[in-house]
Formats: C-alpha cells, sequence, structure tokens
C-alpha cells in the first residue's frame, strides 16, 4: 500500500516543482457583449474560431453538449462549426485532449471533474507530461449508481456496503476474486464506490480489485460475470435493471446530497487563443443546461440522447432515473424522488472551488497525488469559475442563480464525515480507510 504524508498538505502556497511542472490558463481576455437570450455579438467582439471539437461519453450527464448542438445554441452563441463527437473510454477522451484539435484530437468535453485536474499535474498523462487544463463549469449534480450483481441480492445491501463483507470474504475463501469496476482512475466514479466500500469497512485497496471499464461496457460485463459491482452514471445502472442482471444498492445522491459529478473541461492554451469563443462556448453550454433542467423537456432529451449517434439505447433506459423515478431491481421502488440529476438548479452548474478541493484531496486518499499538494494553488490555476461568472452576466442569468461564494462550504456525507474545504487535512485524518498515513 502506498503510503503518503498528509501532514505537509497546503493551501495557500505552491512548491517549486510543483509550479514549474504545471501552468494555470491565461485569463480570458476582452468581452463577448450578449443579450440573453438572442446570442448577438457586438461587432468585432465575437468568437475567434467557428468552432470546437468537442469530446463526451454516451452518459446522461453528457445532455447539455448534446442538447446545444441538437437545437442549434452553438450556432446561435456564433460557432456553428462545433463538433461534439463521442469517445470511446475516458481514456480516450484524455488521449484526444493531449492531441487537441489541431492534431485530430480534440480540445474539450464532457469529463470527470477530476480528469483535468490529473492531466495537469501530469499524473495521467504519457511520461507524465503536464497538459495545462481548465475546468469552465460543472455539468450536473447527482444521479450516479452504485450496481451489484444479482448474486448478491440477499445480501439486502443498500446504502450501507458493510452487508457485503461476509458475501465477498466467503467468495474470496473459495479463491474467486472480488472486482469492483470503475470508469477511471482517481474519477468520480472511482472516488464513489471507493468512499461508499470504506465507509461499510471494505478496504477498496485490499479486500477487493478495483478494475477501469467504459461506461457503455458495463451491462455487458457484468452480464458474463466480469464484475461483482461497479459505480457508473446513467443509462447503465438503469439498463442494468432493465435487462435483469443486477440492482443498484445505492445512487450517489444518496451518499452526498447535491454532489458534483461532469464538468466543461477544455486545454488551456485553446482559451487562451479563444477567449471570446471559450465565453461563447460556455453560454451555449449553460443555456442548454438551463433547457435541460426542466421537467417538461424530460422526454424530448431521452429521446434525443437515446438516438443512435448519441447513445444507442432505448429510450426508457434513460427517461425513468432523469425524472427521479428509480427502480433499484431488488423490489425496492421510489417514485419522484429528487435524486434526479440537477443541470442548472442549486447551482449545478457553477464550478465550485470547494468541490475540486474534495475531489483533490479524495486522490490524496487514494494515493493518486502525493500528501504534498498544494490543493488551493493548483485549483486556483484549474478551476475557472471567473469565465463562468463572465459568461453568466452576458447571458443575463439572474443574480440569484449566481453564487456569491467559490465555496459551498462544509459538506456532510452519508456515513456523517463532514469535509470542512479550509482544512482538508483534518477530513484526511477522520478517515479510517486510507491509502495515506
Amino acid at each position: 500500500m502506498k503510503k503518503i504524508s498528509t501532514a505537509g498538505i497546503s493551501t495557500t502556497g505552491i512548491t517549486r516543482r510543483s509550479m514549474l511542472k504545471t501552468t494555470a490558463a491565461a485569463a480570458l481576455i476582452g468581452a463577448v457583449k450578449t443579450a440573453f437570450p438572442s446570442g448577438a455579438f457586438a461587432a468585432g467582439a465575437g468568437p475567434e474560431v467557428k468552432g470546437i471539437k468537442l469530446g463526451f461519453i454516451a452518459l446522461t450527464d453528457s445532455a447539455p453538449l448534446i442538447i446545444a448542438k441538437e437545437k442549434g445554441l452553438f450556432e446561435k452563441h456564433g460557432l456553428p462549426e462545433t463538433d461534439v463527437a463521442k469517445q470511446a473510454s475516458w481514456g480516450a477522451t484524455r488521449d484526444n485532449l493531449v492531441l487537441g484539435g489541431a492534431a485530430n484530437g480534440i480540445d474539450g468535453a464532457h469529463i470527470l471533474s477530476p480528469l483535468p485536474y490529473l492531466m495537469h499535474t501530469g499524473k495521467v498523462t504519457q511520461n507524465n507530461k503536464p497538459v495545462p487544463m481548465a475546468v469552465l463549469a460543472r455539468l450536473n449534480l447527482d444521479s450516479q449508481g452504485i450496481s451489484v450483481a444479482k448474486e448478491y441480492a440477499e445480501t439486502g445491501v443498500q446504502i450501507d456496503a458493510s452487508k457485503l463483507k461476509a458475501a465477498f470474504e466467503k467468495k474470496k475463501a473459495e479463491g474467486k476474486e472480488i472486482k469492483a469496476a470503475m470508469t477511471f482512475p482517481g474519477g468520480t466514479h472511482d472516488l464513489w464506490i471507493r468512499y461508499w466500500l470504506a465507509a461499510g469497512g471494505i478496504d477498496p485497496n485490499k479486500d477487493v480489485s478495483t478494475i477501469v471499464v467504459p461506461p457503455p461496457q458495463m451491462v455487458a460485463n457484468m452480464k458474463v460475470g466480469n464484475m461483482d459491482v461497479f459505480c457508473v452514471g446513467e443509462p447503465w445502472n438503469e439498463q442494468l435493471v432493465n435487462q435483469g442482471i443486477g440492482f443498484t444498492a445505492a445512487t450517489t445522491g444518496e451518499l452526498w446530497k447535491g454532489h458534483p459529478e461532469k464538468a466543461l473541461g477544455l486545454r488551456a492554451d485553446w482559451i487562451e487563443k479563444n477567449p471570446n469563443a471559450a465565453k461563447a462556448l460556455l453560454m451555449a453550454v449553460m443555456e442548454a443546461q438551463q433547457w435541460c433542467d426542466s421537467m417538461d423537456n424530460k422526454a424530448e432529451m431521452a429521446d434525443i440522447l437515446g438516438k443512435r449517434q448519441w447513445f444507442n439505447v432505448p429510450t426508457k433506459d434513460v427517461l425513468g432515473r432523469l425524472k427521479g423515478d428509480i427502480n433499484y431491481g431488488n423490489g425496492r421502488e421510489a417514485k419522484a424522488t429528487d435524486l434526479y440529476m440537477k443541470f442548472w438548479k442549486d447551482g449545478a452548474s457553477y464550478p465550485f472551488k470547494s468541490h475540486d478541493t474534495w475531489f483533490m484531496t479524495e486522490n490524496i486518499r487514494w494515493g493518486n497525488l502525493p500528501g504534498t499538494t498544494d490543493i488551493k494553488a493548483l485549483v486556483n490555476q484549474v478551476n475557472r469559475e471567473d469565465i463562468w461568472r463572465e459568461a453568466a452576466k452576458d447571458l443575463g442569468v439572474a443574480a440569484t442563480d449566481i453564487p456569491a461564494s467559490s465555496s459551498r462550504g462544509k459538506e456532510t456525507f452519508f456515513d456523517g464525515k463532514i469535509f470542512d474545504p479550509e482544512n482538508p487535512a483534518a477530513y484526511l485524518d477522520s478517515l479510517s480507510i486510507k491509502a495515506v498515513s
């Protein structure tokens, strides 16, 4: 087990080595003067380019990019040539972001919120070469799932993972490996399943083997017995239930109500070269998020996402949980819950720095980042909530929908743990299962 001291976690300065290895995106310059909802640009202040190459994974939280494309919002905001291209996995998303649009890759993406940070620090790139990245917006809150194979139905496992301990121990005693699947090391799904297991007294580094499976391949892999439990976004948990292959133990909103999930991530050099276009892109996505958030649009959104060029799944695999109707697949059903995916309400679009602070702290917890990481400096480099505020102003977003602070304050988890973004070291100290000492 990797031992990393947390005593040196800093929230004020950045180490010289880190400063040399990472580069913040340049501050956005210029202004895009628009009036909501016209999206018309003042003469000479429009986007520098006609479009951007974006990537997405077939997950419901990619909807803002897909809806912006389908509803002509990129065109409305001066980016008619924007391409939204399906990526095979989060590893492919990373690789194409490393390439960049000029080299037939992509310049931005629907992305796991921690991934731009892991790329920015070079932790997940070839030869550990940093790729300066920026987070411009959060795409959604909540509505991922932790699902379990049918063989564990009799355990009655739900939010309390400890109910799996005896079954896991029995299977291991028979010489069989326990596999927990997630979508990318250090990504949101990895962190959710690790948190859930650890809260139940199951050490994800000792008691199970974590494996990486792309989101669209989760159901097929569980069907043939390649994993015991997985964490992924929708529509794949609902598809699992609809096909009778497994059941959902808990949705991630039950672990942390109103938790941040995916982000709109861009290469920092693209923003520096195209500041007006970056803001125009963000305005299109934000407008799409508002559309996605309306319950009146859920059925149409499910139909759009289910199309062959997007997810290629039946509408029923998307719609239920999109509305907050959850069939857990184990005899438990909940209608009209507040666990549905939020795209705009409750500050869903705004990239709180306090949330990125938690993501970095959890990556330290599991040994993906060193304990000496200056979290505050790193978050200030990558998180561009300043661009979000500029775009919100130009889009005419109501003042009540613009957070007053870049921190949402202390966060409380289902097991009673409290994360104070002003003191991540204390949070780490409170956790009994971790890869740091």
